[in-house]
């Protein structure tokens, strides 16, 4: 069978199943569960079958609808994703027969995901822009449900109905860059506009370039659906939905902005402002969610702000033109973050077992027969190894991989992160007590060489089977690259600010600041922590906001009754 033929069942198979479900098989909740399964694996199985072909024979297809809906282009970011998001939605699948067996909608549950693995399938692959756009708002469309799976649970369906808003806010940018570039290169085909692109890249529209106006408008579109700052107030409400959900959000819906950038990445290798602009948002978004990822105290909220600050990373990739790079991200970090969501439930459950007190220090000395306080690496040789092992890593693995990278602006950035990524989790080993430290810090140099080597060959290799054309990458880093005294200070202000970062967090450690410090610098400390844990009061912000409008509504509804 030709793979075109094959290749259109991909994303057809769960809309089936999904029709099925609701039309025959809503009162036999079993036989419904395993329908989906099955269906699923084997959609997961032609993914695969495709994407070896891929490999095998490297021809690229495009299916055409004759129309200007439905068409589907297979090439290997589609065919790649399609393998990813079958791959999760399968396991939330199985993971649900029995998550969700007491749960009522039981056989609508299936359904709803087996429309969003098919919706989703679809958006990834889409060869054109109106069936990009409607597969879009489909995405948000089907999780609204959902989110508010659960009709006993009032917050399910509020903070769904704010998840909707903001994805509809983030569609108008994207029907309007749509519009643009429909109008000024006469197709709505993507691989049409991206070679006309390439013929004409300097375009104009309003006195402004094409390229960029669009670029901006795909970037504020990727940013709602990627929960940037300040849109990103939806992603850790949303976790009073099913566990299920907030484990299969991690293929292709938060994840989406990621898929955006690559997908027209033709247009923003002429789109230099924007990309900068994406890592500007990506790096705020990246240290914000971090920062509120460490003071929460529910376990999912926690995973949604990490989804957050990795998201932030995705997109901050993108604007230093590793685009290969963000789509190895989007897959690793979306295996890696569904499986922590689908053993949330385990996690509560232990620590209702186990309450985490630390034993009493005389009871460990003398009944154990431990030390009391275990020996550390001297703080010479540790911040020697913290400082000097990452970098030499992080640079050799580059050079024997790919030496001419060295001389672009967003693979040094991209070490950067990488050495303080490393030193962090080296210092973080010197902190920890052990009774045999150097055995833990030669483990945690073992292992970090491991991923490292493992994590460029990887992301290299990636690279190339994304973008086959080298000439492409290059004109990526070089549209995501900056005026050289403006790099440096860029570089220097990162260091300065990670820097200060371990400074303040090996003081505020050692010396306990809100202990320490008196008068005005305790006040500050507490005005620090009161802004982070109101989350920055941005949710406050919306909902005071939201009673405006609501307030306004009301007034212009008593007037119009009046008229």
């Amino acid at each position: 069978m030709a793979t075109g033929s094959l290749g259109v069942w991909v994303p057809v198979l769960p809309v089936v199943s999904a029709l099925m479900i609701l039309a025959f098989l809503r009162d036999t909740r079993r036989l419904a569960a395993r329908v989906s399964v099955s269906i699923l694996t084997l959609t997961l199985a032609l993914a695969l079958t495709l994407l070896v072909h891929y490999l095998v024979t490297g021809g690229v297809a495009i299916i055409d609808s004759q129309g200007v809906f439905g068409s589907l282009w297979l090439d290997p970011l589609s065919l790649v994703l399609w393998t990813f998001v079958s791959g999760i939605s399968l396991i939330v699948h199985i993971y649900s027969v029995r998550y969700m067996a007491e749960e009522p909608g039981y056989a609508r549950f299936f359904a709803l995901l087996d429309l969003m693995t098919g919706v989703i399938l679809v958006m990834v692959s889409a060869a054109n822009l109106l069936t990009l756009l409607v597969a879009w708002f489909l995405v948000g469309v089907v999780l609204y449900f959902l989110l508010g799976h659960d009709h006993r649970r009032p917050a399910a369906g509020r903070y769904a109905f704010w998840t909707q808003i903001t994805y509809r806010f983030g569609d108008l940018p994207l029907w309007f860059a749509a519009l643009i570039l429909v109008h000024c290169y006469h197709s709505v085909s993507l691989p049409v506009i991206f070679a006309r692109i390439q013929r004409a890249p300097h375009m104009q529209l309003w006195g402004m370039p094409v390229p960029e106006l669009a670029g901006f408008l795909l970037a504020l579109a990727a940013f709602a659906r990627s929960a940037q700052f300040p849109l990103h107030v939806w992603l850790p409400y949303t976790m009073d939905g099913p566990t299920p959900v907030s484990a299969l959000m991690h293929a292709g819906i938060v994840n989406a902005g990621g898929f955006l950038f690559n997908r027209f990445a033709p247009l923003f290798e002429h789109a230099g402002w924007a990309l900068h602009w994406a890592f500007g948002m990506g790096l705020m978004t990246a240290l914000i969610g971090s920062g509120l990822m460490l003071l929460q105290n529910d376990i999912k909220r926690s995973l949604g702000y990490s989804t957050m600050g990795q998201m932030g990373f995705m997109v901050m990739e993108c604007g230093l033109g590793a685009f290969p790079l963000a789509v190895f991200h989007l897959i690793a970090h979306g295996f890696f973050k569904a499986s922590l969501f689908l053993g949330a439930g385990d996690v509560i459950g232990d620590a209702r077992a186990h309450d985490g007190v630390p034993p009493d220090p005389i009871y460990t000395s003398v009944v154990e027969r431990r030390p009391a306080r275990p020996s550390r690496l001297p703080w010479l040789v540790a911040a020697s190894l913290t400082v000097l092992v990452p970098v030499v890593v992080l640079s050799l693995s580059h050079f024997f991989v790919a030496e001419h990278l060295f001389y672009e602006q967003g693979v040094v950035v991209l070490l950067f992160f990488g050495w303080v990524t490393g030193a962090q989790a080296l210092f973080a080993a010197h902190k920890m007590s052990q009774q045999d430290p150097w055995r833990l810090m030669l483990g945690i140099l073992a292992s970090f060489v491991v991923v490292v080597i493992g994590y460029t060959l990887i992301s290299h290799y990636f690279g190339r089977l994304l973008y086959p054309d080298e000439h492409e990458s290059l004109m990526l880093y070089r549209a995501a690259s900056i005026h050289r005294l403006s790099f440096d200070a860029l570089v220097m202000l990162l260091a300065a600010v990670f820097v200060g970062g371990w400074a303040l967090t090996f003081f505020a450690e050692s010396f306990e600041v809100g202990r320490r410090l008196g008068g005005r610098g305790r006040g500050i400390y507490l005005g620090v922590y009161a802004l982070l844990s109101r989350e920055l009061y941005v949710a406050d912000i919306y909902e005071r906001l939201g009673q405006v409008v609501v307030q306004w509504s009301r007034r212009l509804n008593v007037w119009l009754r009046w008229c």
